[in-house]
C-alpha cells in the first residue's frame, strides 16, 4: 500500500537478470524510484529519481520481499550471488563468471562483507568465494548477518553515490588501465 500511495502504479520493479548459467529471468522488487522524465522524455538519472521513501526501502531492504516469489518459483535462492543484470554477463571476466554456477540469491556473502559500499572487484570475489565454499552452515551464518546488516542500515549505498555505479565497459576499461 505504501510503495502505490508514493509512486502509484506499477507497485513491483520488474527486471530481467541473469540467473544459474546465466539464464534470463524476470526478478521482482518493489519499486523504489519514481518515473520522472526530463523535456525530451528520458528517465531522469537514478540519483534525482530516488525518493526519501526509496532509500529506506532499499536500506531496510524491503524492496526485495516480493523476490520471496523468485525463490518459489525456483529462479532464485535465499543465499547466492545477487543476480546482476543481463547485460553484465558480457563483460565478465572467466573467474567472475563462475558466478553464474549456482542460483542467485536474496542476499550473499557479498552482501553481508559490504553490500554496496565495496567494489565490483570485490563483489566478484566474495562472490566466488562463496561459489567454492558453499554449505547449509554458510548460508544459516549469511542470513544471520543479513539481518544484523538490515537492522544497522550498513552498507546500503557506495561512498560516493546513492546507487552502485554500473558495470560496463567503462569498468573493463578502468580496471585493465589499472593492470599495466
Amino acid at each position: 500500500m505504501a510503495v502505490k500511495l508514493y509512486f502509484g502504479t506499477p507497485v513491483f520493479f520488474i527486471q530481467p537478470r541473469a540467473g544459474k548459467f546465466g539464464k534470463p529471468f524476470e526478478m521482482l522488487k518493489f519499486r523504489s524510484m519514481t518515473d520522472a522524465i526530463d523535456n525530451n522524455g528520458n528517465p531522469l538519472p537514478d540519483e534525482k529519481r530516488l525518493t526519501r521513501f526509496g532509500k529506506l526501502l532499499r536500506s531496510t531492504s524491503l524492496d526485495e520481499i516480493p523476490s520471496l516469489w523468485n525463490v518459489l518459483k525456483g529462479d532464485m535462492s535465499l543465499v547466492g550471488p545477487r543476480p546482476l543484470l543481463l547485460e553484465y554477463t558480457q563483460y565478465y571476466s572467466a573467474e567472475q563468471a563462475r558466478r553464474l554456477q549456482i542460483k542467485p540469491g536474496i542476499t550473499g556473502w557479498a552482501q553481508v562483507n559490504g553490500r554496496n559500499a565495496i567494489s565490483w572487484e570485490e563483489k566478484f570475489i566474495y562472490d566466488t568465494w562463496y561459489v567454492d565454499n558453499q554449505s547449509f552452515w554458510l548460508d544459516i551464518n549469511i542470513i544471520f548477518l543479513t539481518v544484523k546488516k538490515i537492522l544497522l542500515r550498513e552498507g546500503t549505498s557506495p561512498k560516493d553515490s546513492v546507487i552502485m555505479p554500473r558495470f560496463d565497459k567503462m569498468m573493463i576499461s578502468k580496471r585493465r588501465s589499472n593492470e599495466k
